[in-house]
């Protein structure tokens, strides 16, 4: 795999279905309102590709609504109360981020979190788990006035860093991702071992990379 970023300055990285699986704790939390109303509860599996689209993907595969439907702000909020009790109950990071993190460190590169995941929500994941203790900086979802596929977030921790954009490259699982990144001058990697949809075509996102696991991200940035 060719180092096409061994420019790079820095790493910035979506959080669900890129660094973290929170697919189990996602899933239970919109499950637990479907068993309360008395239907049955459905396997994991069919939440997973919908983990990445948040209450809007939980919902809708739990109960068959939009944000059209006249009860799901309500059911959204329900949903949200769940999940910030279980929040690390079952999340755990993908196979091979942890050692992911441990080589941007031996490749002297600082990294951190852009997610759309509400502070609400990321601030105690990203507290509770020791992957991310080297971390940064974290940009949730509402801490600039647009989430992505908007470039804010992304500017914004570039300018934490204080590295400019065309210096970082963002890794993520959804197009909007890829598009956020795009925006914002900053190389763009799909990672393809997240929560794709089958309705998902990464390659038609126009990312400037695609990886199968974390640790193939090292070879795209490897000054060797």
């Amino acid at each position: 795999m060719q180092a096409m970023f061994a420019h790079a300055k820095a790493v910035l990285f979506d959080l669900d279905g890129t660094l973290v699986d929170s697919a189990p704790d996602l899933g239970a939390a919109v499950d637990k309102m479907r068993v309360a109303r008395g239907l049955p509860s459905l396997p994991l599996a069919r939440y997973r590709p919908m983990a990445g689209a948040g209450a809007r993907g939980m919902l809708g595969e739990a109960f068959g609504i939009g944000p059209d439907h006249p009860d799901f702000s309500a059911m959204r909020e329900e949903f949200f109360e769940n999940y910030q009790v279980c929040l690390l109950k079952q999340t755990l990071p993908f196979d091979g981020v942890a050692q992911l993190i441990e080589g941007l460190a031996g490749l002297g590169l600082p990294w951190g979190v852009v997610t759309n995941k509400s502070t609400r929500f990321s601030e105690p994941l990203t507290r509770g788990m020791s992957l991310f203790s080297t971390a940064r900086t974290v940009v949730s979802g509402d801490t600039t006035p647009h989430a992505k596929p908007h470039p804010a977030p992304l500017l914004e921790a570039a300018e934490r860093l204080g590295i400019a954009p065309n210096d970082c490259v963002y890794v993520g699982d959804d197009e909007r991702d890829i598009l956020a990144g795009h925006a914002a001058g900053m190389g763009t990697v799909a990672a393809v071992y997240g929560y794709l949809g089958v309705a998902q075509d990464p390659l038609g996102w126009g990312a400037h990379a695609i990886i199968n696991s974390p640790l193939e991200l090292l070879q795209l940035l490897n000054r060797a």
